[in-house]
């Protein structure tokens, strides 16, 4: 057991860990953000340390969306899962009042068993019309008495199946909800994790093709410095719009995190993607920028993308990797374009075009 003053040093520790990340990154200090770094100090959520690893090392930042997106997707599911247990309590209580209605009714259902046999009895035994008038009266009214416990029964289930049902719809809407990235309706990273490892195993398995693209937005910062975040915000909801319109069936689309995206493609080929890419490609470009507080034109916002398909040996991880890479060879070549893996030669040398 941790004796309380070493509890306090400790969490002394971690809170100092988490202002000095803020401090050095410059970030707002706001309950949001000392929650993730405070977190990130303890070293409790491992996912949540693994995403804000790979990002700094990626861009040596977090960004007020990468911020967003960690704290949506590795910390704001904590109060999905109270409402979870909620909703679970609730599903209990009501099965305990059910089964304790049953009981009551079998109760009743024996009791009125045991009268017909006694009615049986009596009326055998009976000797004049009062006395079967007698034990009658009695087998009607205990029969009354059963069919308002049916009735009170049937009501009782009727409106429990209803009330579970509706808690069966908020779990599922709760479940969403987690998978969900609230800025663009996408699914979070969380939904990316696991729908691209479902897919790889699926493509695998059925050695069906499988491709991905990595999209990024070009000079986002310089969006967000200029303009602000609601304005980063709306150039983020534009790119999410764009790929809603442009992706349909079973393909999987999501925010990666910060202004990163994520597609994946089931059963598509390397030039299948690349078509894809350049349809969503133009689709944001055709989009036209506007400031909402003013009507400013701000211009027209462009991505870059990498794609990758999936090959014998490959992945999950290996699979990223290389869309990934061609991501980052898009965006050293100019930006604004397509680059798939047959744009490099075997030694992993640029030999770029516009898709």
């Amino acid at each position: 057991m941790v004796a309380p003053k070493d509890e306090h040093e400790r969490t002394l520790a971690f809170a100092e860990v988490a202002l000095r990340q803020i401090r050095s990154l410059r970030q707002e200090a706001v309950p949001r953000n000392y929650e993730i770094w405070y977190v990130y100090a303890t070293g409790h959520n491992a996912p949540l340390n693994k995403i804000i690893n790979e990002t700094l090392a990626r861009n040596g930042r977090l960004t007020e969306s990468d911020l967003e997106q960690i704290y949506d997707t590795y910390l704001s599911h904590g109060r999905a899962t109270d409402r979870i247990d909620k909703i679970g309590a609730r599903v209990v209580s009501e099965i305990e009042d059910v089964m304790s209605l049953i009981t009551d009714a079998l109760g009743l259902t024996a009791s009125f068993g045991d009268n017909l046999n006694g009615a049986n009895q009596k009326l055998s035994l009976a000797k004049d019309r009062d006395q079967v008038k007698t034990v009658v009266e009695r087998l009607v009214a205990s029969t009354f008495e059963m069919q308002r416990a049916n009735n009170a029964l049937e009501t009782r289930l009727s409106t429990s199946r209803l009330e579970i049902n509706n808690l069966q719809h908020n779990l599922e809407a709760i479940r969403a909800e987690s998978l969900t990235d609230p800025l663009t309706g996408l699914g979070n990273r969380k939904h990316f994790d696991r729908a691209v490892d479902d897919a790889v195993r699926y493509a695998a398995a059925s050695r069906q093709p499988l491709a991905l693209l990595m999209i990024d937005i070009d000079h986002f910062k310089s969006f967000n410095d200029t303009y602000g975040h609601l304005t980063g915000d709306q150039v983020l909801r534009l790119v999410g719009m764009a790929l809603k319109q442009s992706i349909n069936g079973r393909d999987i689309m999501a925010r990666y995190g910060g202004e990163e995206f994520a597609v994946v493609l089931p059963d598509t080929s390397l030039q299948q993607a690349i078509a894809v890419a350049e349809n969503i490609r133009q689709a944001v470009t055709s989009k036209e920028l506007k400031k909402k507080s003013t009507g400013e034109i701000l211009g027209r916002v462009t991505i870059s993308v990498g794609v990758s398909a999936l090959k014998a040996d490959d992945d999950t991880d290996s699979l990223i990797e290389r869309a990934d890479a061609c991501l980052y060879v898009a965006k050293r070549n100019g930006r604004n374009r397509v680059v798939c893996e047959a744009d490099r030669d075997d030694h992993g040398h640029d030999r770029i075009q516009v898709a």
